[in-house]
């Protein structure tokens, strides 16, 4: 399936880094990248909509995909399982480039896919205070999720040599314009890194 023209742009981070914002505006940005939309357990949040932020799917459901060797990578995260479904990916990459918001454990399982032409971008913040102000800010969370999150930050970053690039998110705004470049030299894109023609 390996297409040396699309790419397929994993982008992790510690939970509330701002993994999920920034594969939005990369997709605002370049409209060659289509978002891979995970399977997931967990109930839906607010404005979230099913088959645009995730599909939302039961337990049962998810188990007979991992049976069936459905997804590319699978994982459980704060007591909910998400995957990235086979066909999904293996479509969208006929014609555009492909985001994943996974986590390290995806990262490595999609890794082990040899044929899969993967740039993979590691996202953090300054330190772990940092990702509490995040956490606290966005208010999505209860106490214990935000300490739970908080708990995993250590293990997430113990897996940053795993990717090709680190980008710390200090300011949004210079964290996106960092994972833009890379994107613009690893496609070899034509023209200037700071076109507005995308």
């Amino acid at each position: 399936m390996k297409n040396d023209k699309n790419i397929l742009l994993v982008l992790s981070s510690p939970s509330g880094a701002g993994k999920t914002t920034l594969t939005k505006k990369i997709q605002q940005k370049f409209n060659s990248f289509k978002i891979s939309v995970s399977h997931t357990t967990r109930k839906p949040r607010p404005n979230e909509v099913d088959g645009i932020d995730y599909n939302f799917v039961s337990i049962d459901e998810f188990k007979k995909k991992i049976q069936d060797q459905k997804f590319y990578e699978h994982a459980k995260i704060f007591d909910n399982f998400y995957g990235t479904s086979k066909d999904n990916v293996d479509e969208l990459i006929k014609k555009n480039d492909v985001i994943f918001d996974i986590d390290w454990q995806g990262n490595k399982q999609l890794s082990n896919f040899k044929n899969l032409n993967l740039l993979k971008i590691f996202i953090t913040t300054a330190d772990k205070n940092d990702l509490k102000e995040r956490l606290l800010k966005r208010n999505q969370d209860s106490d214990n999720e935000v300490e739970k999150r908080l708990k995993s930050y250590e293990e997430d970053i113990n897996h940053w040599s795993d990717y090709d690039y680190v980008v710390i998110n200090k300011n949004l705004e210079n964290c996106f314009r960092q994972i833009e470049n890379i994107i613009l030299t690893e496609k070899n894109y034509p023209f200037s890194i700071n076109s507005t023609s995308l």
